[in-house]
Parts: C-alpha cells; sequence; structure tokens
C-alpha cells in the first residue's frame, strides 16, 4: 500500500475551478498537467520545498520546508510523516516538528539525527538540498503540551529526544510563557548536543528559565539522584521526558515510586515491542500478493516473519510510527505487541510491525 502525503488546504474557488474543468483533460487529471508545471501545485497530496538546511552539531542537521499550500499546523511536540525520493524510491520516516507551531517565517522544520547504515537520514543530514521537494504526511502525537500551559514546567531529554521538547520551547519562548522552567539535556560529548546554541540563548534571555546539559561521556548517564540535585522541586513540576529506552524506564519508574505519575509525560522513539505482550497464538500468514505462507510464532512481528521468510516487504521506521508498513488485513485476527490486545480489524489498514497473527490470517501489502 503506497503512502501518500496529507491532503492539502487547497482555497475553494480553486477547487472549483479544477472540478469545472475536470472532464476536459480525461484520462488524465488536472493535477498531471499541474504538476508537470510545479511539483508544488499538486491538490492531491501536501508537499513542500526545502528552504535551507541548517546543522545543528556533528551528526544533526535541520530541515526548513515551506509548505505548498497552508499548513493545517501542529501542537508543540508532535512529529509529522516525511517523503522523500532517494534513488528513484520514495521512503517515508517519522520526525518531530521542532518549529513553533505559529512559525513568523511561515516555514516548518524538522531535525534528523544521522543513522550510520540508514537510508533516509543519512539523505536529510547530508545530501537534502535548498529547492528539494518533499511530501508532508499527516500531523500526529499526543505528547503535546497541554492549555492553559502549567506554571512550573521540567523537561528531560538525552540525544535526538530533545527534537518535540524544542518545539515545545520555542513555543513557550513566542508565547512569553517561559517563567519557570527547568530544561535537563544529555549527550555523549559536546559536540553532540543539538540546540545547544539555542539553549544558551533561551536561558540568558529569560531568567525563570534553567538549563542543564549533562554530558554522559564524562559524568555518566543521569540517574534518579541526579535529577534531584539538579531540580529539587521534581515532583511539584509537570514533566516531560523525551529519549531513548533506558532513559525513560529509569524516569518512568522514579516517579511511579516517588512521585506523581499523573504529571509524567514521555515520547518514546522505541516503543516496548512485546514489553507488555504474554506468548501468544501464531499462526499461519498467507501474503495475498506474493501468495505465500509464512509460519509466524505468537512473538513475532508480521514484517519480521515475512523478511524471515525472504519476502521483500514496505517497511520504514519499525516501530509503528511512519505507517510505511501498512497493510489490509484480509481476514484473520492479530494481536498488537505493545499491548497484547487481541482485535479483528477486518478490511482495516494494519501496521506490519507492531501486529503478530493470532491464527491464521490473510493480509494484503
Amino acid at each position: 500500500m503506497a503512502e501518500r502525503g496529507a491532503r492539502p488546504h487547497v482555497h475553494p474557488v480553486r477547487k472549483w475551478l479544477l472540478h469545472a474543468v475536470r472532464r476536459l483533460f480525461t484520462p488524465l487529471e488536472p493535477d498531471h498537467y499541474l504538476e508537470m508545471i510545479n511539483p508544488l501545485w499538486s491538490t492531491r497530496e501536501l508537499r513542500g520545498r526545502v528552504d535551507r538546511v541548517v546543522p545543528e552539531c556533528e551528526d544533526t542537521a535541520s530541515i526548513l520546508i515551506r509548505p505548498a499550500y497552508e499548513w493545517p499546523g501542529h501542537k508543540p511536540g508532535q512529529y509529522v510523516r516525511l517523503g522523500v525520493i532517494i534513488d528513484g524510491v520514495y521512503h517515508w520516516r517519522a520526525y518531530s516538528l521542532t518549529s513553533d507551531p505559529d512559525p513568523r517565517d511561515g516555514l516548518i522544520r524538522v531535525t534528523p539525527k544521522l543513522v550510520e547504515g540508514g537510508v533516509v537520514s543519512p539523505y536529510l543530514v547530508r545530501k537534502i538540498a535548498p529547492g528539494d521537494i518533499v511530501r508532508l504526511g499527516e500531523v500526529e502525537g499526543v505528547f503535546t503540551l497541554p492549555d492553559p500551559v502549567p506554571a512550573r514546567l521540567l523537561f528531560v531529554s538525552a540525544g535526538s529526544g530533545i527534537t518535540p521538547i524544542m518545539s515545545m520551547l520555542r513555543s513557550l519562548d513566542h508565547r512569553e510563557l517561559v517563567d519557570d522552567v527547568v530544561v535537563v539535556h544529555s549527550a555523549s560529548t559536546p559536540q553532540q548536543v543539538v540546540f545547544s546554541s539555542e539553549l544558551r540563548d533561551l536561558s540568558d534571555r529569560h531568567p525563570g528559565m534553567k538549563v542543564e546539559v549533562w554530558i554522559s561521556g564524562e559524568k555518566g548517564h543521569i540517574t534518579p539522584a541526579d535529577l534531584d540535585e539538579i531540580c529539587p522541586d521534581w515532583r511539584e513540576r509537570e514533566t516531560f521526558a523525551s529519549g531513548p529506552r533506558e532513559l525513560l524506564d529509569v524516569l518512568e519508574e522514579h516517579w511511579n515510586e516517588h512521585g506523581d505519575p499523573e504529571r509524567f509525560n514521555l515520547e518514546r522513539f522505541q516503543p516496548v515491542i512485546g514489553g507488555n505482550a504474554g506468548s501468544g497464538e501464531g499462526g499461519t500468514i498467507h501474503f495475498l500478493d506474493s501468495e505465500q505462507d509464512v509460519e509466524c510464532d505468537g512473538g513475532t512481528p508480521i514484517l519480521v516473519a515475512g523478511e524471515n521468510a525472504g519476502l521483500k516487504l514496505p517497511y520504514g521506521c519499525r516501530i509503528g510510527i511512519c505507517h510505511t508498513c501498512v497493510g489490509t488485513l484480509r481476514s484473520g485476527q492479530l494481536r498488537d505487541l505493545r499491548t497484547d490486545e487481541v482485535s479483528e480489524p477486518t478490511g482495516a489498514s494494519v501496521r506490519t510491525c507492531i501486529h503478530t497473527a493470532e491464527g491464521d490470517i490473510e493480509i494484503e501489502l
């Protein structure tokens, strides 16, 4: 199932004109001709043009994009699916939006970290250039600032986990709500601190903001005891944490045992697959496109089971975010490897990277 960008917000007058001339272009759509003139003029999906690329640290860069039509908007902390062409093939990945939801220049931005051996992140960090066209998918995510904004805030992040938090900080700055904010960010080396200059600038401009950069290569991984010293009143703050699983697991346990878990909000870039799931039934997966049957145990994602059998299946993030691996279930039951929930979504789109077979199934990709 090919993915496409979000539906753009096209002016009603333009929609009416396109509808009026549609029959004149049969069998092609008006969009096909418009895209020959300018690929940004598509009304089938939202696209954007890269305005500039800004290096943030040694392995991370911000891609600033001007959407072709009015940006539908996002909440601080949400992510967007980004589609790019690499060697003639479209690839989709999900990236946190790091821009203020109401940017003065009209540009949105994502800030990918280079993953050696990857496909998309090296292209975005090293090769994409101003003028390149990208596809923009739907905006998603529930890791967002509440409204109204709590009076006292704590942000804890590590590595690229700071990306959704940066959108929150920029939004707070824009709305002049930086009254009592503590930011704790961990990176392996000083050269890997993303947004280091902007974090310093925010701290310098706002007396109510404290920024603590923790270099784990020198001090070791940050612990709850370290947090007690940096921010003694953490129990009284609405907290947003984002980063690798190891950090979030430790913080979540600490808040559950010693704080208020209702005031702890987290964003996992790597959801726990199988963390809460027991041993499932498994079954035979019938891939309708290739007419091949693959045996799957109750703990292996459909995607992995197919790949282990030699099938070339669509995939992207492998953690249930980017929707590149989506297929249509034609029959049978599935089990969600994150929650252990069993369902029978016949005819619905399902993500093969986070679901496994619960009995025999048929799926179309």
